[in-house]
């Protein structure tokens, strides 16, 4: 007789692509978790160790993320999370304001309700995450909005500019942030939420500059902080 043999189910290794892509959300989400603050070094070693797998797929990554502003690249010293000062981060919040309120009329126009909903469960895990107290997760969500709404305006260039720019926000909420400062004011996303479903475009594009002056106004733009951080730590967190 012959034994009847279970079929073993076999999980493809990740190709390049994915891999860089999984390698890069793992980077982003951290940097948005404020677990990788401005100014870490990013060794393409240790990150080849913690991701198994070559330098080069690392190399590439951070390639891209430099690209955004995400990463600064220095000559014989490597890659570093960006360290916006406190001119550039207000350039970051001058930019968001010449594009953002474009994005929520351009998203307005789309009509896609599927969308407003995805953002409304964007809005609720964060209303969750303040609940618990949970700032990590709140800043990465709060982020996150900007960046989906962007996405689901459907310009992918704007789209691309707008992770660049929500990323490096966090970074200078990281750097500069007042000890009364927040994110974003907690009633600010769901104001804005409802005009997009409302379809109130000169309300939202309104709601829009109010939300991104409050942010910045929270921040106190002087003498940032500085600390170490363990890459394995940040990046492995589950």
């Amino acid at each position: 007789m012959i034994a009847n043999k279970t079929a073993r189910k076999t999980v493809a290794p990740p190709t390049g692509i994915e891999l860089r892509g999984a390698i890069y959300d793992r980077i982003l989400q951290a940097v948005l978790e404020h677990r990788l603050p401005p100014g870490t070094k990013l060794v393409e070693d240790r990150l080849a160790e913690l991701f198994e797998t070559s330098r080069a797929q690392v190399r590439d990554v951070l390639a891209r993320l430099a690209d955004e502003g995400v990463v600064t690249t220095i000559p014989n010293r490597g890659a570093f999370i960006a360290s916006p000062t406190a001119e550039e981060t207000r350039e970051v919040f001058e930019a968001r304001r010449l594009i953002e309120p474009a994005l929520v009329r351009r998203f307005i126009a789309q009509r896609d309700a599927d969308a407003v909903e995805r953002l409304r469960a964007l809005v609720e895990e964060e209303e969750k995450a303040r609940a618990r107290h949970d700032r990590p997760t709140m800043v990465r969500l709060s982020g996150e909005f900007h960046i989906r709404l962007a996405e689901y305006a459907g310009n992918r260039m704007l789209a691309r500019s707008m992770r660049g720019l929500a990323t490096l926000t966090c970074l200078a909420i990281f750097l500069y942030d007042a000890p009364h400062a927040t994110a974003c004011r907690e009633d600010e996303h769901e104001l804005l939420l409802n005009a997009l479903a409302r379809r109130r475009a000169d309300r939202a594009a309104e709601l829009m500059l109010e939300h991104l002056n409050h942010i910045e106004a929270s921040l106190d733009l002087k003498a940032p902080r500085d600390e170490a951080v363990d890459l394995a730590a940040a990046l492995m967190a589950r």
